[in-house]
């Protein structure tokens, strides 16, 4: 069978049970709305029917109705939105689509453990300012000059508004999560000697977490919480097609029920995302596979099992030939 152009893609009769797209939305709701201006005056134009169609059409990003109106009502109220699941379960690709479609720049701060203000907020230039002082320079040395913008000062300062990327908070102490709060709650920060900066509009938040630790009560009553799971194979099929538009439905609907065979049945240390789903199905595409076969899997197993650990127990499954057979 030939690869599908999009326009034919709602026309097409799926080997298995479709129920992820966009369904009896009217025409306006797919068309292109301009983001010329700012953030804020772009989400009153949407409806959650706009946005998810807008998720699809530009960024090839499959949500679910409920998921979509998730991510509408925290636009829609001004309010951070919460992201939790699993690693590789699509929770940073919330804020890359959102940033896509509002035309905004993204704004990322990733969190580690150990993170501190003067990281994540700013920090002073002191080799600058120690060197100008022995310069005899009589200027202020606490002036914009020497001050080194972090992401949530960057994000405070933006000439734009930006949409705020707050990735994995999860893994820094609760010290540091009550601190963000107090950022979040009206973003603006004294900053000594300096004076205080305040953002002229409040930025789009998404925080995502991989629940390493549970969080704090706080911060969840001061977010719209959305739970993004491992897609369907269905779902995980159609992005694959959708991503690799030479891949054949048959050949995507096998790499996708592969996943899911894989993250249910086996106690693996780190579960396959949708991006090793693409690995192996860009490898099947380039060895012009039409369907997955046992020596295939075993063979390419290091595409979508990246522990020694993962792949031992892979193989005392059966391997290939257990996949297959369960296809």
């Amino acid at each position: 069978m030939k690869s599908l152009s999009w326009e034919n893609f709602f026309k097409f009769k799926w080997p298995f049970s479709y129920r992820v797209l966009p369904k009896n939305i009217p025409d306006t709701a797919w068309e292109a709305f301009s983001s010329k201006e700012e953030p804020k005056k772009v989400i009153s134009t949407m409806t959650p029917q706009s946005l998810r169609a807008s998720m699809w059409r530009e960024c090839s990003y499959i949500c679910s109705e409920e998921e979509a109106f998730t991510i509408y009502m925290a636009l829609e109220l001004g309010k951070p939105l919460l992201v939790e699941g699993p690693p590789g379960s699509g929770k940073t690709e919330v804020a890359k689509v959102m940033a896509t479609i509002l035309e905004a720049e993204l704004i990322r701060l990733q969190c580690y453990e150990g993170l501190d203000e003067g990281k994540a907020l700013y920090e002073w230039n002191y080799q600058k300012q120690i060197l100008d002082i022995q310069k005899g320079g009589k200027g202020n040395v606490f002036g914009a000059d020497y001050l080194l913008s972090r992401p949530l000062l960057a994000a405070i300062q933006a000439r734009k508004t930006p949409v705020l990327l707050i990735d994995e908070i999860d893994k820094v102490e609760p010290e540091f999560e009550a601190f963000l709060m107090e950022i979040l709650s009206d973003f603006q920060v004294s900053i000594p000697e300096f004076g205080t900066v305040k953002a002229k509009t409040h930025p789009p938040v998404i925080l995502t977490s991989n629940a390493v630790r549970d969080l704090g009560d706080a911060l969840r009553r001061r977010c719209v919480y959305l739970y993004l799971d491992f897609p369907t194979i269905d779902r995980e099929a159609t992005i694959l097609m959708r991503k690799i538009p030479s891949m054949r439905p048959g050949l995507a609907l096998q790499i996708a029920h592969t996943m899911y065979l894989l993250r249910e049945n086996l106690e693996l240390l780190k579960q396959p995302s949708v991006s090793e789903s693409l690995d192996l199905a860009q490898a099947a595409v380039k060895m012009e596979k039409t369907s997955l076969d046992p020596l295939f899997l075993d063979q390419l197993n290091s595409l979508f099992l990246k522990t020694r650990e993962d792949q031992e127990q892979f193989r005392k499954k059966g391997g290939g030939k257990w996949v297959c057979k369960n296809l």
